[in-house]
């Protein structure tokens, strides 16, 4: 059986902070949801694609992390020694 994953990705934005949630979902896909948030320098000039890019890596970065944790975790479980893990 093939698994897919999909990851999520919403924004909320003001004028001058845009924030990303990434949310993974899909038939056993773990619960896990991560945050970013990209802050625009008051001097420079709006442009809310920028934003929602550095907001969207942002949260994908912290959803990664989560889930290299939770293999780690996982490994550990199996092994009784400590995963060092990295990407």
């Amino acid at each position: 059986m093939q698994n897919h994953w999909v990851v999520d990705l919403t924004f909320d934005e003001d004028e001058s902070r845009t924030t990303c949630t990434a949310a993974l979902s899909g038939f056993s896909a773990p619960g896990a949801r991560g945050t970013g948030t990209a802050r625009r320098n008051p001097g420079d000039d709006a442009d809310t694609a920028i934003g929602e890019e550095l907001a969207a890596a942002r949260a994908c970065n912290n959803l990664a992390q989560q889930l290299i944790g939770r293999a780690a975790t996982g490994i550990e479980g199996h092994t009784h020694t400590p995963a060092q893990l990295s990407f």
